[in-house]
């Protein structure tokens, strides 16, 4: 099992750059940061679109951007891999990100890990453009599209969403053909379909997303396009630091684990690093 951190990167909590340092110091093997471009003050969609959910904390819409705070921890780390979780890509051009994700991963020496997902916010989707009952189609096709600038000298793309004509773009990604694309959240039907069609990984959050049914839907995707599901990398956001329920995940075929640290200030989280790092020790 592997040993993953999880802080959504603010003002108001320990800097990102001294949090990878202490991270790879006690051995665990990545750091994952959320994202949020902003939150619309009208508050419509429940927190993570869930209903009666609790009122948003401010750490949401206090974010830095992914891809700049994790140049900045790859210049001052050498084993931590990094990665996000979850990149919101309908809201970000592929283009650009395309370029984002391989020079991270440039400048890293290969440690990027790309985590995705669809997004839950709708007003925070509308203010970029993308109708939420699209959101969904848009992620597939801004994945399938930056594949191909990773892989390819010349690329181009034609489809409902993404178009763009033959073009160049560097540098690539150093990991061949290019950084894991890993999916968070429930593995339905359609959700399993994209996970069989274009990703290496999944993660859903413990506790919240079905994991034994959600993999069994992952399964019967695979077996629909003819993929080995063993391809296909299980992991669990927001684990528990439980030996037991550790063991647990191991025996339902998890190999990384990632904690999500407090949102306090710099001693509240070194303590909370250190609680865990028996773990990896």
């Amino acid at each position: 099992m592997d040993y993953g951190l999880a802080i959504f990167p603010t003002d108001q909590t320990i800097g990102a750059v001294e949090l990878g340092r202490e991270a790879e110091d006690r051995g665990f093997e990545s750091l994952w940061f959320p994202e949020h471009s902003h939150i619309p003050t009208s508050r419509t969609s429940p927190w993570g679109g869930r209903k009666g959910a609790p009122p948003l904390p401010d750490f949401y819409w206090r974010t830095h951007d992914q891809f700049v705070a994790f140049g900045a921890v790859a210049a001052t780390t050498t084993k931590l891999k990094l990665g996000t979780g979850i990149t919101l890509v309908a809201q970000r051009d592929p283009i650009w990100m395309a370029k984002e994700v391989a020079t991270v991963d440039s400048l890293s020496d290969g440690r990027f890990m790309f985590g995705i997902g669809y997004g839950w916010n709708k007003e925070e989707l509308a203010h970029h453009g993308i109708e939420y009952t699209e959101r969904r189609a848009v992620v597939r096709e801004r994945i399938l599209a930056m594949k191909e600038i990773w892989t390819k000298d010349e690329a181009e793309f034609s489809g409902e969403h993404v178009k763009f004509e033959s073009s160049w773009s560097w540098p690539k990604p150093t990991q061949t053909p290019h950084p894991p694309v890993i999916l968070g959240g429930a593995a339905g039907p359609k959700t399993a379909k994209d996970i069989a069609e274009f990703c290496d990984g999944w993660m859903p959050i413990g506790g919240r997303h079905g994991l034994e049914a959600g993999w069994a839907e992952v399964v019967k995707a695979c077996e629909v396009i003819g993929r080995d599901p063993k391809t296909i990398e299980l992991g669990v956001f927001g684990a528990q630091n439980d030996p037991a329920e550790i063991e647990k995940l191991a025996e339902a075929g998890v190999t990384r684990a990632v904690f999500m640290l407090p949102q306090g200030p710099r001693d509240e989280v070194l303590a909370a690093l250190d609680d865990l790092a028996p773990l990896v020790g």
